[in-house]
């Protein structure tokens, strides 16, 4: 018999997978305990929407994600940092600062785990670095850092 696994089963497989029991364990055991359901017509066309369903959400995921990178592309942040000895300034701008100058510049709300710092920002200038929107789109963030008056 055929059952789809509602659970890890030890021996048998991981949860989501459909595999091939006898008909006695499936009966006694996996079924009344809810850890599989039989395979039917019914329940593959359930798994197929829920598939279909699943993928719809990651292309839709995916187009917001384009089109944000595509908008802060084309914006650029200005954050003004109080100067400090030589050209630098006092601490460094992290990505929550950028994050929150997006929002209060543009209207945009980035989460800040996705901005690419590879190292941190201590001195004046403009700075291009890279965000990851989603999994496989990326994109750029153009910021100015000056002097706060």
């Amino acid at each position: 018999m055929k059952v789809y696994l509602l659970a890890d089963v030890k021996g048998q497989g991981k949860k989501g997978e459909i595999v091939k029991v006898s008909d006695g364990y499936a009966r006694n055991y996996l079924i009344p305990r809810q850890l599989a359901r039989e395979v039917t017509d019914a329940l593959l066309s359930e798994l197929k929407a829920k598939e279909e369903s699943r993928l719809h959400k990651i292309a839709v995921e995916k187009a917001e994600a384009k089109a944000l990178a595509e908008k802060i592309a084309v914006s650029v942040i200005v954050i003004q940092a109080q100067p400090g000895p030589g050209g630098k300034f006092y601490g460094s701008v992290t990505a929550k600062e950028i994050s929150d100058a997006l929002k209060a510049q543009h209207g945009i709300d980035l989460d800040k785990r996705k901005i690419v710092m590879p190292e941190p920002i201590k001195t004046f200038g403009s700075y291009t670095l890279d965000v990851k929107y989603y999994p496989d789109v990326t994109g750029k963030l153009n910021l100015i850092v000056t002097e706060k008056n």
